[in-house]
């Protein structure tokens, strides 16, 4: 854990009992934005596959740029994916037309990054938090006014606030006014697209312990969406590492920061900060830039910077394998993935 970050000692999260119970099932998924004025295409997302339990925290981690937020939009149709699957509760999501889509959801919300870009400047801050209580049209305008007080009231905000506007708070109390919004409507999944990554360090580790509250509380599901290893490592149940529009290793956070199995997260881990001056971690340091998702390498993508890349890495695409109980890893010199020649292989210098 950072030494920078002060959050609250509580039990890592456990997984749930029953793995069957499945809330959202996401197979194949792609993302392509069209370039101006080519043919070509930012492969985004190029083929992501996960699930996500009822009631844990699945985190997604990555550089910049790797596809993560993208991720989280397509789950909620408000970026339309260019194909795959996604299933929340046994309900195919692209097959649904516009209501429907309203409808379910009710059932999925999303905290934004930004928390000035994300709030309305012309609305009173009663009006952000109850408009999900309009727009799906829930109780008579005096029970949604109460809902917004207590609301205000469970983020650690003063219920009089709510006749105040956006830019009179601080980042912290914005963020808290997002979440604040994110339940209105009783949720059982939450899209925390990086919530805390725009936020002073104090103020991180509050909303972090503030969504770990409100998730035993409401019975919540997270997607959390950060760059933020630290606080990923706390708050997260499983733990899905991104590289370059793929999926490239999932396992239980525990085990994937006690043992990383891919290059790239073990790469990721090493740049951790130890919070105690006479430990020292062995840093990785990767070599060159990340390629460009509109033409990326064949084969592995993260072969071009990988310390351990062989000649079969330019020639096999690795699809994500279990090589052991629970995790998930696409690289083909990993013990156990089933290319036993490349792991016996020895590594490039």
């Amino acid at each position: 854990m950072s030494a920078q970050v002060e959050i609250n000692n509580q039990p890592q999260p456990s997984l749930p009992a029953n793995l069957s119970d499945t809330l959202v099932s996401v197979r194949g998924l792609v993302k392509h934005f069209p370039v101006e004025g080519s043919d070509d295409v930012v492969r985004a997302v190029d083929g992501v596959s996960f699930e996500i339990f009822a009631g844990e925290t699945l985190g997604l981690v990555g550089e910049s740029g790797c596809g993560k937020s993208t991720v989280g939009r397509c789950l909620l149709r408000l970026i339309e994916p260019t194909a795959g699957e996604i299933y929340f509760q046994g309900r195919d999501i692209l097959s649904l037309n516009k209501k429907q889509l309203r409808e379910i959801r009710r059932e999925m919300q999303i905290i934004f990054q930004d928390p000035y870009a994300s709030l309305n400047p012309r609305m009173k801050v009663g009006d952000i938090v109850g408009e999900p209580l309009v727009i799906h049209n829930q109780g008579t305008k005096s029970e949604r006014r109460d809902r917004v007080a207590q609301l205000l009231r469970r983020v650690g905000l003063d219920p009089d606030y709510m006749n105040r506007y956006a830019h009179e708070f601080s980042g912290g109390q914005r963020q808290r006014i997002g979440v604040a919004r994110s339940l209105a409507l009783n949720p059982k999944l939450i899209v925390a697209d990086e919530p805390v990554s725009a936020l002073d360090v104090s103020v991180q580790a509050q909303v972090v312990n503030l969504l770990q509250e409100l998730q035993e509380e409401f019975k919540l599901t997270y997607l959390f969406i950060s760059h933020g290893l630290a606080v990923v490592e706390h708050i997260s149940t499983r733990v899905a590492v991104m590289y370059l529009g793929r999926i490239v290793e999932i396992a239980g956070a525990a085990e994937l920061y006690a043992q990383p199995l891919h290059p790239y997260t073990q790469a990721l881990l090493s740049a951790i900060p130890i919070p105690d001056p006479k430990q020292k971690r062995k840093r990785i340091i990767l070599q060159g830039d990340v390629p460009t998702p509109i033409n990326p390498p064949s084969g592995c993508r993260f072969r071009t910077r990988c310390p351990i890349a062989i000649e079969d890495c330019a020639q096999i695409d690795p699809e994500l394998r279990e090589v052991s109980p629970g995790h998930h890893v696409a690289c083909i010199r990993v013990p156990g993935w089933g290319h036993e020649e490349a792991q016996k292989a020895p590594a490039e210098p």
